[in-house]
């Protein structure tokens, strides 16, 4: 449905029919022509319960379903992106920092236009990182590093060597894992990308932070030329097919980065070097993955792992009881694993 009134308006219906989708069925009313209540006992649900790796998949599909529903609401952008609706914010900057200069007419889903709005929020405001003492400006599409643990992770284990000449940082999204390593005094390390947003974005990161004498950002697939004494990755954490481009960041399909990082690994570590994985192991909680099999991945690759620190995930949405994935989302741990040829 394309909107042409009030653009105020419009936001309200989307939030209405999130909240219609959102709303839990209500159960049936009782009344004067019901039959009347039995004295018997009631009987216990008959209803199976459902796994976790169920749950996770009809989670996902209704997450599709919503997003798709909520996707038809239609607003019209003129040739600036300028939203030609009564009571309609400037979006002309933020969309133009999610999908280059103007030229045409067009229409954008109001989801959507919101999304690309928060993003422009994102990047003026940034993510502040505390193992940094500074601030990451994430761009549209690139995932924020909102989940501070993990760069908790790298921020605080122990190097292989006091004097690291060379890190690689393998996927390094906004860039803030390479400025980590930067700040902990790493002499030179070459970050990865293979997405553009992303690869801008880091770059701009790095620039920022006055980091670009020591972190090269390059476009590769997985690795760079050379080998390093230390190599760290942290690749998305569920095997699964993503939706949206920014859910790439979380979603695998068959775990081909986490599968092709463990691979190479050991033909791109310097002797004695070592191998930072920074997994969370929610997907074996949703039974997607088994500890066993990534071991197993491990074996094949030709390394041992040399040790593994663990913490607890802070993130909302692990306290959050009414979550479909709750039960995973409490037990998850984020591991970052030291690996090394064997």
């Amino acid at each position: 449905m394309l909107w042409r009134g009030d653009f105020q308006n419009a936001r309200q219906l989307l939030q209405a029919l999130a909240r219609r989708i959102d709303r839990k069925p209500r159960a049936p009313r009782t009344t004067r022509f019901s039959a009347p209540p039995s004295s018997a006992p009631a009987l216990p649900e008959l209803a199976p319960a459902i796994s976790q790796t169920e749950a996770f998949h009809l989670y996902r599909q209704s997450q599709s379903q919503r997003a798709r529903t909520l996707g038809m609401l239609l607003i019209p952008l003129v040739e600036d992106y300028g939203v030609p609706l009564r009571r309609a914010p400037d979006v002309r900057q933020a969309c133009i920092e999610a999908y280059g200069p103007g030229g045409e007419h067009s229409v954008i889903s109001l989801r959507e236009l919101l999304g690309v709005i928060g993003a422009h929020e994102w990047r003026k405001g940034g993510v502040e990182i505390a193992a940094l003492g500074g601030r990451i400006y994430p761009h549209y599409g690139v995932f924020a590093p909102v989940r501070n643990e993990y760069v908790a992770l790298v921020a605080t284990a122990s190097l292989p060597a006091p004097d690291l000449a060379l890190a690689f940082d393998i996927g390094t999204g906004t860039g803030v894992l390479a400025a980590v390593l930067a700040r902990r005094g790493v002499v030179r390390i070459v970050a990865t990308e293979q997405d553009p947003r992303a690869l801008e974005c880091a770059r701009e990161n790095i620039a920022q932070l006055g980091l670009a004498g020591q972190v090269e950002v390059v476009a590769a697939d997985l690795y760079p030329e050379g080998r390093a004494a230390l190599i760290v990755c942290n690749p998305p954490w569920i095997p699964a097919r993503p939706s949206s481009p920014i859910e790439h960041a979380i979603y695998d399909p068959e775990s081909r980065m986490l599968r092709g990082f463990i691979g190479g690994l050991a033909a791109h570590l310097e002797p004695g070097g070592e191998g930072w994985l920074v997994l969370s192991d929610i997907a074996e909680h949703l039974g997607l993955r088994t500890r066993a099999e990534l071991l197993a991945v491990f074996e094949a690759a030709g390394l041992k792992v040399a040790g593994r620190t663990e913490v607890r995930p802070h993130h909302p949405k692990a306290a959050d009881a009414t979550n479909p994935l709750h039960a995973a989302r409490a037990a998850e741990r984020t591991s970052l694993w030291r690996l090394v040829a064997r």
